[in-house]
């Protein structure tokens, strides 16, 4: 007999997942970028959270919308200053989160570093 139930496609399931497993990632990387780099500063868990989605929501657009992916790793000049942008503009959507140029520069280093070692895509 032919199984006529409705299944909830694959994709739909993997992409919510995807992007809690992006939004982790992306707030256990801005936590130690934050200790790392001179320049860039996060205070507050709430901040940390308001950071990652924030950064997450700039990313997807820029995604949509030039095509564009903001890796800071592995993605080229291109991707590093997309992702480097994205973490400056952040800082004035976010309370108690300060980026100078620099900080967002080498926050960018640290965060494409971070992303080539741990598994997943964090931006």
């Amino acid at each position: 007999m032919a199984d006529n139930t409705k299944r909830e496609p694959e994709s739909s399931k993997s992409t919510i997942g995807s992007y809690i497993l992006r939004f982790i990632l992306t707030l256990i990387v801005l936590a130690v970028a934050s200790f790392l780099t001179p320049g860039f500063s996060i205070v507050g868990l709430w901040s940390y959270m308001a950071a990652a989605v924030i950064i997450s929501i700039i990313d997807y657009l820029v995604e949509k919308f030039m095509g564009v992916d903001a890796s800071p790793f592995g993605k080229g000049i291109k991707g590093f200053v997309i992702a480097a942008i994205i973490l400056y503009i952040t800082q004035f959507l976010v309370p108690n989160m300060r980026v100078s140029v620099l900080g967002a520069v080498l926050a960018a280093i640290v965060i494409g570093i971070l992303d080539a070692v741990i598994p997943g895509r964090v931006m």
